[in-house]
């Protein structure tokens, strides 16, 4: 396997360890802090308040959460199978952030309820917008990455990872 593969997967497993460190103790943070009292950090903009959702995206489908769990479960098996075939920064950094957050919002739902039925903690308010959390800010954000990416392909030189020796 060459360096490139190899700096690929190690990029996408780094930026997956990180999204999952802060999407783990933030969650912890808002369990901890935000149940009896939201935070205003912008008033009307901005506020950070708990909340569980047993569904996906605008709460949809929360009484089917083993279709959110078998999606992750499929999502995470396909990128650890494909890590090494990531050779740009950007398709390495937007599958490490897709891994990180599915195994954020995963981790929920298997330690907050019965099987993986449990449901996700979010906190992030902004008014405009059903409450999210930061696995999910990472998921939507490596898909737009990945999309921008496939846009782009072909259009430009692609910042493929250094090679370091």
């Amino acid at each position: 396997m060459d360096r490139a593969r190899r700096r690929g997967a190690a990029v996408v497993f780094l930026v997956a360890g990180l999204v999952y460190l802060a999407d783990r103790l933030t969650k912890i943070w808002a369990e901890s802090r935000l149940v009896d009292a939201p935070i205003d950090v912008i008033d009307g903009v901005l506020t950070f308040r708990f909340t569980t959702n047993s569904g996906g995206a605008f709460s949809i489908g929360g009484s089917t959460p083993w279709i959110f769990v078998t999606a992750s479960v499929l999502v995470i098996g396909v990128i650890l199978v494909t890590a090494f075939r990531h050779t740009t920064v950007a398709s390495a950094l937007a599958v490490g952030l897709i891994l990180g957050g599915a195994l954020g919002n995963l981790t929920d739902r298997a330690t907050r309820g019965d099987g993986f039925r449990g449901r996700v903690v979010d906190f992030i308010d902004v008014h405009v917008w059903p409450i999210f959390n930061l696995a999910d800010t990472a998921i939507v954000v490596g898909a737009l990455i990945l999309a921008l990416g496939s846009f782009l392909d072909g259009r430009s030189d692609r910042s493929e990872l250094p090679d370091v020796r």
